[in-house]
């Protein structure tokens, strides 16, 4: 099965809460008026495609009926998706790798797969025969550090790591002095994804963010948040949380196959700003891609025919 294949398998759940549902929808509607809208915007709503972007989405449905631009219900499904397609349109580079290390810190909450995140980025740069080392910043979750190095096997990349308890800048301080001796192409830094409190957490994350730029002034070139899918929109208040005190590059969305929920990558670029850069549909360590918003768009609509 093709990634695309696997991608379009992987979003049923999402699909079946919403493009099946908006399709029953239409077949049971005779046109476009406010109580057809009214039900458009619960499926919106449940597929956690986010408040304000629903609210968007129906208005920008109900114009394009006054305007004729959509003459009957049947219009309705292909004009959301070229409305999503829009929304989740990213011009930007996904990953910037340029500088030697090319620093990228990995910021998230306990469990949503931080560590097997990094693993699998990992793997997928060093087979374009990147030169890749990963630091062990993480040092209050048991199992974080052994964790890594696991995955570090099964990426073949070195892993920098300290004694459970240790001071995360410290680990991270001697990471960036053996990527740049070592000459590494890409350093991923896992991170604590919870502390006593989110002041404390954050003002890790601060220490660590300084550490970084006194080795390298222009690093972090990114910084990926981490959530995951099935949690909907408790993802964005994570996100929320994380852009207050950290510049956010670009999101990582964890078990897409796994949800109901995946309108949440509508919510996240519309509400947020933020680009979805990458996205896991699996557990293997193939599963995970650059997120493409052309295939997510047409995964997401697909039929019964295509799928089959």
């Amino acid at each position: 099965m093709g990634f695309f294949e696997k991608l379009k398998s992987g979003l049923t759940k999402t699909r079946q809460n919403f493009t099946d549902r908006i399709t029953e929808l239409v077949g049971m509607s005779a046109k476009v008026d406010e109580d057809f809208l009214e039900e458009l915007e619960m499926i919106l709503l449940t597929a956690d495609v986010g408040v304000k972007t629903t609210e968007k989405l129906i208005e920008d449905v109900r114009q394009a009926a006054k305007k004729r631009e959509i003459k009957g219900t049947e219009d309705v499904l292909p004009f959301l998706k070229k409305q999503i397609a829009a929304m989740l349109k990213d011009d930007g580079v996904r990953t910037r790798i340029g500088a030697r290390p090319t620093v990228i810190l990995v910021v998230g909450v306990n469990g949503v797969g931080k560590t097997t995140t990094i693993g699998k980025l990992s793997n997928y740069f060093r087979l374009f025969n990147y030169k890749v080392m990963m630091a062990a910043g993480d040092t209050f979750r048991a199992a974080a550090s052994a964790q890594l190095k696991i995955w570090g096997e099964r990426a073949q990349c070195d892993v920098i790591a300290h004694e459970e308890g240790a001071d995360p800048a410290a680990v991270v301080f001697d990471a960036l002095k053996a990527a740049k001796a070592r000459g590494i192409d890409v350093l991923f830094i896992d991170t604590a994804g919870r502390l006593h409190n989110k002041v404390n957490l954050m003002n890790e994350l601060g220490k660590i963010d300084r550490i970084i730029k006194r080795e390298i002034p222009e690093a972090p070139h990114e910084v990926f948040l981490v959530l995951d899918a099935t949690t909907g929109q408790n993802a964005i208040t994570q996100a929320k949380v994380f852009t207050e005190t950290t510049k956010i590059t670009g999101v990582v969305l964890t078990k897409l196959d796994g949800t109901a929920k995946g309108g949440v990558v509508v919510a996240i670029r519309e509400e947020l700003g933020l680009p979805v850069k990458w996205i896991g549909i699996g557990e293997g360590i193939m599963d995970f891609r650059p997120f493409e918003p052309e295939k997510f768009v047409d995964a997401l609509f697909a039929t019964d025919e295509e799928e089959g």
